[in-house]
């Protein structure tokens, strides 16, 4: 039975699609490459790249080697230095070319950047409790909606898995297809899954940094996450998430 579904994880579509009949070949306009919001949103500013005080320098090797997943948090908060460099670690911008394209901290098929980073900040020190969606071209974050009990509806949408409502923030990513699908059309299931997976390792790696654990999730209830980001689970859905806490 399993088998019917392996094809997604090989490479033979890219021999069958018509690459003539993509948006991108036809000229249609590429999707923006940040999910378009109210300009009257009130934005939080994020403390850049450079101006970081308490970030720690850890080699590359060491990050690595001490890499794992942690379910089990301390009570402290994080700071808000700290989380504007996991965001700038897991989509920051290094440089914008164009409108629709720009160089960030991860690798992504075609440079489409198909994801978007939402996070429930439990414990962050500056904010207050609530969902946030990260800016990435302006590295700020702008807040998406306050629940009475968001620990428990977090804990909800990742079907019970208590430790995602425990620690000081939960990312979760969430894919709007369209922006890869305009190059590469049925080939972007494959590019967006993978992509997922190197901002989430990006996400291990800097928490070595700021003395931080997290844990990837890639069970959850998709529609209620959907739901409570406030998402058509459509043209953007969620498609990974992952808690930060610091190490007790």
């Amino acid at each position: 039975m399993s088998e019917k579904f392996r094809d997604f994880l090989k490479s033979s579509c890219w021999k069958t699609i018509d690459f003539s009949t993509t948006d991108q070949a036809k000229g249609i306009k590429p999707p923006p490459a940040e999910k378009p919001g109210n300009p009257e949103d009130k934005k939080i500013d994020l403390i850049r790249p450079g101006e970081w005080q308490s970030i720690r320098k850890v080699s590359v090797e060491a990050a690595i080697a001490q890499r794992k997943s942690i379910r089990s948090y301390s009570e402290d908060a994080i700071k808000l230095e700290e989380l504007s460099f996991l965001l700038w670690a897991t989509q920051g911008v290094r440089e914008k070319r164009s409108e629709d394209r720009n160089y960030r901290t991860v690798p992504s098929g075609g440079c489409r950047h198909a994801l978007e980073t939402y996070i429930a900040a439990f414990r962050v020190e500056g904010i207050p409790k609530a969902i946030y969606r990260y800016l990435p071209l302006s590295h700020q974050l702008v807040e998406v909606a306050k629940y009475q009990d968001l620990e428990g509806l977090i804990i909800k949408a990742t079907l019970n898995q208590s430790f995602t409502g425990k620690s000081a923030v939960t990312f979760i990513w969430t894919t709007l297809p369209a922006r890869t699908e305009w190059r590469y059309d049925r080939a972007s299931s494959k590019l967006i899954a993978l992509d997922a997976g190197h901002v989430c390792q990006n996400l291990y790696l800097a928490c070595e940094a700021i003395g931080a654990g997290t844990c990837a999730i890639a069970k959850y209830d998709q529609e209620f996450a959907d739901k409570i980001l406030g998402i058509d689970g459509v043209e953007e859905f969620t498609i990974y998430m992952a808690s930060v806490g610091k190490v007790q």
